[in-house]
């Protein structure tokens, strides 16, 4: 039987891994995710785990270690966040080229320097473009759900993914969160079976150096060069959207709580003013949404579940006709604008004649406190635009007056 439990974040994070059976677990610490490996190494003690509890020297490290479990058959999970991820930013790329399914979550935390151990997402966003899939999640509850809707996808589609939750917001708070029984996981997600079996009697030489012209195999088939490997994983990046909704919709079959959209949606059938966003944000707008109908403004919000790949027709259908929108967002493209702006302006270029004012707001960097009043002010701000059809290139700065 289902049952509910007080965790915080990241122990929902390790209460998924555990109940989709991982195999092998690299563990290095960096805050605020260290509690993941934490828990999963107290699993592993009491032997309520059956895997390999790795210790390694580095983020780089734990991320090769996932890579090789991953080829050779196991299925592997780490976690970290904000530095950590960053160095492992040479291996993020190895994990998607050599097409493995490692899944890890992501607490989400600010860049140094200046050094802060508290949230924002420049560390995820600045990896958007390792050919990983990513998944935030607003709450704890979605925090163990999708990490085991983003094992049910990866293994599919042969994809790496990351789970990306607001670090302290969602890492370090307790919440109910419904844990599902472990025979009912066994049915949404059977064992990984690799593409290839490690045969000693067979040896193979996985992932040599590929020229740029397609070149034979031993046995003589014809296999791509360098830029037809990316495009492979480009082409299974573009139709990756309906295996992740196909996995969230068997989700909410076999759980009750589907995934099916990729995008969070609240209160946006007859608004004409909407706050795009993802992660906790998401859930803190919804509540300044409530605010501003009782204040006679039709407001909703749109919330991303997926990030990569960018759920742009969904959006775009979403936002069709809408006269303001108002992008929230944790990071910064620096130079330019947020990045969750930049997708979307794209998205809606061809938009003529229905496209609504956009407006990007950068926010809550480092842990920075978002009140309901910075909310309020970022959508009149947001509607006085919409009054003139005026656009403005560069983002609104919220809370960084000095």
């Amino acid at each position: 039987m289902e049952q509910t439990l007080i965790l915080n974040g990241a122990q929902a994070a390790a209460a998924a891994a555990k109940l989709c059976r991982v195999q092998v677990v690299a563990a290095y610490p960096i805050t605020p995710q260290s509690k993941i490996p934490e828990t999963l190494s107290d699993y592993v003690e009491k032997g309520e785990l059956k895997a390999e509890f790795v210790r390694v020297e580095s983020e780089h490290s734990a991320m090769g270690v996932c890579i090789a479990a991953s080829i050779v058959g196991a299925r592997a999970f780490t976690a970290t966040a904000a530095n950590g991820l960053a160095y492992m930013h040479e291996q993020l790329h190895w994990a998607a080229g050599a097409r493995v399914p490692v899944v890890m979550p992501v607490t989400n935390r600010g860049i140094g320097a200046p050094w802060t151990i508290l949230n924002d997402t420049q560390d995820t966003m600045s990896q958007r473009d390792t050919g990983w899939m990513q998944l935030y999640c607003m709450n704890n509850q979605e925090v163990l759900d999708m990490v085991m809707v983003a094992f049910r996808a990866a293994e599919q589609l042969m994809v790496p993914c990351m789970v990306c939750f607001d670090g302290f917001r969602l890492s370090h708070t307790l919440m109910p969160v419904s844990v599902p029984e472990q025979e009912k996981v066994d049915s949404y997600l059977p064992p990984y079976v690799p593409l290839q079996r490690i045969d000693h009697e067979k040896p193979a030489n996985i992932n040599p150096v590929v020229m740029g012209e397609p070149l034979p195999d031993p046995d003589g088939v014809l296999c791509p060069g360098y830029i037809g490997f990316r495009r492979r994983l480009q082409q299974t990046l573009e139709g990756a959207l309906p295996v992740i909704a196909e996995a969230g919709a068997e989700f909410g079959k076999i759980f009750g709580r589907s995934y099916a959209d990729a995008v969070y949606r609240y209160r946006c059938e007859d608004a004409d003013f909407v706050f795009v966003s993802l992660g906790a944000l998401a859930t803190e707008a919804s509540e300044v949404a409530d605010v501003l109908r009782e204040q006679g403004v039709k407001a909703g919000v749109l919330g991303l579940r997926v990030f990569r790949p960018f759920p742009a027709d969904a959006l775009v259908e979403a936002l069709r006709g809408r006269k303001a929108v108002a992008v929230l967002e944790k990071a910064i493209s620096y130079g330019y604008e947020g990045p969750l702006m930049t997708e979307l302006k794209a998205a809606l270029y061809e938009e003529n004649g229905t496209r609504p004012v956009l407006r990007d707001f950068i926010l809550g960097l480092g842990g920075k406190e978002v009140s309901p009043e910075d909310l309020l002010a970022a959508a009149r701000e947001t509607l006085e635009s919409a009054k003139t059809e005026k656009y403005r290139i560069k983002p609104t700065w919220v809370g960084a007056s000095v």
